[in-house]
């Protein structure tokens, strides 16, 4: 259990990583589109992205 956690973060490390890497002015872009949402709006985001990553845990089977 503990190696596979470590595993889905180094995971998440290297595709989070890849971004700013490969793109840097990019990266720039969508943090400054960021900054000038609302907490309301970001927290949709967050809650978005959460349900997608139990909903892809859910499919695997995992």
């Amino acid at each position: 259990m503990g190696e596979t956690l470590l595993t889905a973060l180094a995971l998440m490390l290297l595709i989070e990583g890849l971004l700013p890497l490969l793109n840097p002015q990019g990266w720039r872009q969508v943090f400054s589109r960021l900054l000038a949402l609302s907490d309301g709006q970001i927290r949709f985001v967050g809650l978005a992205s959460a349900l997608a990553g139990l909903a892809l845990l859910l499919a695997l089977g995992v």
